[in-house]
C-alpha cells in the first residue's frame, strides 16, 4: 500500500511524522534550545485523531506551555505518601497484619482516583463529602477518613512535607440518623432462605461469636471435631474453644469451595465489602420492616 501524501496543515514548529506501524501522518510540536553548547530538541505528540480542529487546539496548548506533556510532575502527592508509608520499615513493624490489611483497600482507592494530584489540594470539604458519600457504609466511611487523617499525619510529621491542616482532622464518625436493631426473630430465622454467602456469613457470626470481619475468613481448618479456634480481633489472639453442635453440622453442610468457608478461589476468602453488601441487598429484600 503506498503512503498517503501529508496532511497540508503548517504551522511553526510542527512536524508530520510518518508513522509505519500505524500507516498514518502523526504531528509533533517540537522545540529546540541550546544548553551547554548543545543543541537539544524535544518532541510533543499531539493526538489529534484526525481532526485539525483538535490539533489546532492541541498545537495552541503546547505553543503556550500548557499540554500535558509539559507540566511539571506534581510533588507531594497521595501516590508518593501511601508508597512511602508502605516501605516504612518502622512504621510497618508495628502494626499487625490485621491493620495492615484494614488499610489496604482505602489506600488502594485513593491511589486510583487521586494517585497523581497533590496532597495539599485536598479540602476539608471535599474529605467530608467523600464521608458523605460512603453513608450508607458507615464502617468504610469511617475507615476512609481514618486512612487520610493517617496519611496526612505520615507525610507531615515523618517526611516533612508542608500540607497545612489535617483536612479530616476532628471529622466525627457517621452516625446513621436512625441506628441500627438488633435483629427480631423473624428475621433470623428468615436466614434459612437467604442467599448462600449471606446464610453462611451470619452462622459464623451468630455461632462463633466473632467480629463479622474474622467470622467471614474463617478457613475449614479451624474446625476440629467439638473444637475451633476463633481469632480475638481486639486482642490479637487465636481461641481454642467449643464448637456448638447446630455450628458443627452448619459448615458441614456448606459446599467445599476453597479452603475457606466463603471463598473467593481456592485459596482466598472473600472480602468483607462482598459480604456486606450481599447483607445490605438482602435485607433491603426483606421490606421496610427489616429497615431498621
Amino acid at each position: 500500500m503506498s503512503k498517503p501524501p501529508k496532511p497540508r496543515i503548517v504551522k511553526p514548529n510542527l512536524v508530520w511524522r510518518w508513522i509505519a506501524a500505524k500507516g498514518t501522518w502523526e504531528p509533533y510540536y517540537r522545540t529546540r534550545r541550546m544548553i551547554d553548547g548543545r543543541r537539544i530538541s524535544r518532541e510533543i505528540r499531539l493526538d489529534w485523531r484526525g481532526d485539525p480542529a483538535a490539533l489546532d487546539a492541541l498545537y495552541w496548548q503546547a505553543r503556550a506551555g500548557r499540554h500535558e506533556r509539559q507540566r511539571p510532575p506534581a510533588r507531594y502527592t497521595w501516590r508518593e505518601c501511601i508508597e512511602a508509608w508502605r516501605k516504612d520499615p518502622v512504621v510497618q513493624g508495628r502494626l499487625k497484619p490485621s491493620t495492615k490489611k484494614s488499610y489496604r483497600l482505602p489506600m488502594d482507592d485513593i491511589m486510583a482516583k487521586n494517585g497523581g494530584k497533590p496532597m495539599a489540594a485536598t479540602t476539608r470539604q471535599a474529605v467530608r463529602a467523600a464521608h458523605a458519600k460512603l453513608s450508607a457504609t458507615p464502617r468504610k466511611a469511617q475507615r476512609m477518613v481514618q486512612t487520610v487523617s493517617l496519611l496526612w499525619n505520615y507525610a507531615a510529621n515523618e517526611l516533612d512535607w508542608p500540607l497545612g491542616e489535617n483536612p479530616a482532622r476532628n471529622l466525627g464518625k457517621y452516625t446513621p440518623t436512625s441506628p441500627y436493631e438488633p435483629w427480631p426473630e423473624w428475621m433470623v430465622k428468615a436466614l434459612d432462605s437467604a442467599p448462600p454467602r449471606v446464610r453462611i456469613a451470619a452462622n459464623l457470626i451468630l455461632g462463633t461469636g466473632q467480629r463479622p470481619n474474622a467470622a467471614i475468613t474463617m478457613r475449614r481448618d479451624q474446625f476440629q471435631g467439638e473444637w475451633m479456634s476463633v481469632l480475638d480481633e481486639k486482642n490479637d489472639q487465636v481461641l481454642e474453644v467449643y464448637c456448638p453442635p447446630r455450628l458443627r453440622d452448619f459448615v458441614r453442610g456448606v459446599p467445599v469451595e476453597g479452603a475457606y468457608l466463603l471463598s473467593r478461589n481456592l485459596t482466598e476468602p472473600l472480602g468483607y465489602d462482598a459480604v456486606e453488601k450481599a447483607f445490605r441487598d438482602w435485607r433491603a429484600g426483606l421490606g421496610e420492616r427489616a429497615r431498621p
